[in-house]
């Protein structure tokens, strides 16, 4: 019973927007993370990450996102 449950609990989430825009987010936070890894020379953790992220570049990527109708 608890497999049909977590099947069906996979099902919403696969259909949420919010979801969605989350996966879509976290991935931009990743790959902010590597990129700043990179320039930094070590791993600058995913708070940091987070946090820069947000700060720098959260707006413009949902605006641009808005735009392409996503």
């Amino acid at each position: 019973m608890g497999d049909e449950k977590d099947k069906s609990t996979d099902a919403f989430l696969e259909k949420s927007s919010l979801y969605q825009q989350y996966l879509a987010e976290r991935e931009e936070v990743l790959r902010h993370k590597w990129l700043e890894s990179e320039r930094a020379g070590c791993d600058i953790g995913f708070e940091w990450a987070l946090m820069d992220w947000i700060v720098n570049h959260r707006a413009k990527w949902r605006k641009s996102r808005q735009a392409a109708g996503e």
